[in-house]
């Protein structure tokens, strides 16, 4: 979102693949130089600055929640995860650096050419081998993973991060593959502010376009009693999911 200046003129945040809801240039960056960046990984940071690099940037996962979900994956003892929507890798590195040696992770992302921009960062941070990376779209390998029973309850964490519209598709077969106890989080459940904005306000196409998925998501997860939930505004609205039953 754009921010104004005393003069009441906009301007855009200058981070590469921004995504922060706060209204304030400077707070957003106080945050990364203070706390973010100084604690960065250096593979992350490497990462990053490759990304930047790229066309589709805005799809990065945003340095701050990347850092999130490294503290939160530590905090729960995860050790199976899954990761659907990866793009150049950020999120993906963030999750490896956090699980032990012997941790997995099942990472799932229609275009191999974007996870292989980030995979010589990934091998070079001898991470790779936690790494089973599967190209093509996530709902036919969730389903074969539903069919199998020993797969129920097996996975401690997953991070969506991909087609808004199957959100909700993916919520119902991951609510049998991750554990009670377990977390899923959805990214961009705020979705650059636009579920508060009006119908016909002014927005990029792709924007309208997920927004009312984005808002039914919202609305069954806040009303499905198989899951705790938090809503948290970092980078573009993440909801924290922990399965209760």
């Amino acid at each position: 979102m754009a921010s104004e200046n005393k003069d009441g003129e906009q301007h855009r945040h200058q981070e590469v693949g921004h995504k922060s809801l706060l209204q304030s240039d400077a707070l957003y960056q106080y945050i990364l130089e203070t706390s973010v960046y100084p604690r960065e990984p250096e593979p992350m940071k490497e990462l990053r600055d490759i990304t930047a690099k790229h066309p589709w940037n805005l799809m990065t996962t945003s340095a701050d929640e990347g850092q999130f979900l490294g503290m939160l994956l530590k905090l729960i003892n995860a050790k199976n995860t899954m990761e659907i929507g990866v793009y150049t890798g950020y999120s993906l590195l963030a999750t490896a650096l956090a699980l032990p040696d012997d941790g997995k992770i099942l990472a799932m992302d229609i275009n191999r050419e974007n996870f292989e921009i980030g995979l010589p960062v990934i091998q070079k941070a001898g991470v790779a081998h936690k790494i089973d990376f599967r190209e093509g779209p996530a709902l036919p390998v969730l389903d074969q993973l539903v069919e199998d029973a020993k797969n129920h309850g097996s996975f401690d964490f997953v991070f969506v991060d991909a087609d808004k519209d199957n959100y909700i598709n993916y919520h119902k077969r991951l609510l049998e593959l991750v554990k009670v106890g377990g977390v899923i989080a959805y990214d961009n459940t705020l979705w650059n502010g636009s579920v508060v904005a009006p119908p016909d306000a002014p927005m990029r196409k792709y924007i309208r376009y997920y927004r009312d998925f984005v808002i039914e998501l919202n609305k069954a997860l806040a009303a499905d009693e198989r899951i705790e939930i938090c809503q948290l505004p970092v980078g573009d609205g993440v909801t924290i999911c922990r399965r209760v039953k």
